[in-house]
């Protein structure tokens, strides 16, 4: 897995330095998408790090919990985790179980810090309602795969300015296992209605590339998640976020929908 850069901020958004690969041209910001002929009919969004600006605070809400329990993990083991849901979590950063008294402790903790010290402070990224409502104007199906329980989802939907303009919604409830394993994706394919080759996936994490092609579906990657470009391997493009890739929607895998 690649190691996280270092982090800075640019207008009061989180951005991070990615490290980028010799073949990759300084002057070019996006990664080419895939030449593809049948464009897509659906787009599924993940929230935290795509949308809103959370992953750092999800990974210092965890690390606390975690420390509250006795268990000492380093913020930085967190801030690799973040994008999987607690059941995957919670084993890698501890070896516990999830479903364990001390698992579902943890579990409850991270909850209840996150929703007191941290969601107050969330902010969206530039462009991510102006890129959803552009997508809806298109033509575009939209849902959101996000591995954020359905308490914590609506009100980072609110943050991200997007609650009216998606009603297929899938959370971590909504499946059991969440990613990198595909039942997220699957279950807002299922809400979409289109097959897997009719859709586009937009996260900010290997988590989210993983789930999707394991889906069967493209991923679209975003940088200001805090992930470089070699951890999005995997991804058909990549963009800083949602602003660069609205100023892009031409030559990008969503140039129209059908």
């Amino acid at each position: 897995m690649a190691r996280l850069p270092d982090s800075r901020r640019w207008g009061g958004v989180t951005r991070w330095r990615a490290r980028r690969s010799q073949s990759r041209s300084a002057a070019s910001a996006e990664s080419l998408p895939t030449a593809r002929h049948v464009p897509y009919r659906g787009v599924i969004f993940d929230v935290d790090g795509t949308l809103v600006d959370s992953n750092e605070a999800h990974a210092r809400a965890w690390a606390e919990a975690f420390e509250r329990s006795g268990h000492a993990v380093p913020y930085e083991r967190m801030r690799s985790l973040v994008g999987m849901g607690g059941d995957k979590l919670i084993p890698a950063a501890s070896g516990l179980a999830a479903d364990s008294p001390e698992g579902k402790a943890i579990a409850d903790a991270r909850r209840a810090i996150f929703a007191e010290r941290y969601l107050p402070g969330i902010r969206p990224f530039p462009g991510a309602r102006d890129l959803v409502q552009t997508l809806v104007s298109r033509g575009f199906k939209i849902a959101v795969a996000s591995s954020a329980e359905e308490d914590e989802l609506e009100p980072l939907l609110r943050i991200a300015g997007v609650h009216d303009l998606i009603e297929r919604k899938t959370s971590g409830d909504d499946a059991k296992r969440s990613k990198p394993d595909p039942d997220i994706v699957a279950v807002a394919l299922g809400r979409l209605r289109c097959a897997s080759d009719e859709a586009v996936m937009i996260g900010d994490t290997p988590y989210d590339v993983h789930a999707a092609n394991r889906a069967g579906v493209a991923c679209v990657a975003f940088r200001c998640g805090g992930w470089n470009d070699e951890a999005l391997s995997g991804a058909v493009a990549i963009y800083d976020g949602p602003w660069s890739l609205l100023s892009q929607l031409g030559p990008s895998p969503l140039a129209s929908s059908r």
